[in-house]
């Protein structure tokens, strides 16, 4: 059985940093891209934070860019994100997608349609 775990989300002032933590296990995702999505109260879900199966293809919503940093770790078989510069703008249930797909030279990273696995979420909240 395939799981995504989220962990690492939580309280947090304007302008403070988290650092969110999606560990897979029942599938090696190594060599498929993951993501981040997160959801607003009253909207829709959206991408944030993509990296490609091989990890030279990143990709960030203008909205992150320059606060926000994706990474894997093949080993252990997890994607972090790190958020900085946290603003309430940013509050949302965050979740981790895992995608059967490498998308190394595809824009498919965005849209959510290409992963296969999602975890349950984690709540970041950030006060201002």
């Amino acid at each position: 059985q395939v799981q995504l775990v989220e962990s690492g989300g939580g309280l947090v002032q304007a302008g403070g940093s988290l650092r969110l933590s999606c560990a897979a296990s029942g599938h090696t995702f190594n060599s498929g891209a993951m993501g981040w999505f997160r959801q607003a109260p009253g909207k829709e879900r959206e991408f944030v934070a993509a990296i490609s199966g091989s990890g030279r293809r990143i990709a960030y919503a203008d909205s992150v860019k320059g606060r926000f940093t994706i990474s894997r770790d093949y080993a252990k078989n997890t994607v972090y994100l790190q958020m900085n510069s946290l603003n309430p703008e940013d509050t949302a249930v965050y979740s981790c997608a895992a995608s059967e797909g490498r998308y190394d030279y595809s824009g498919r990273l965005y849209y959510l349609e290409n992963y296969n696995y999602w975890g349950q979420g984690t709540q970041v909240t950030v006060s201002s």
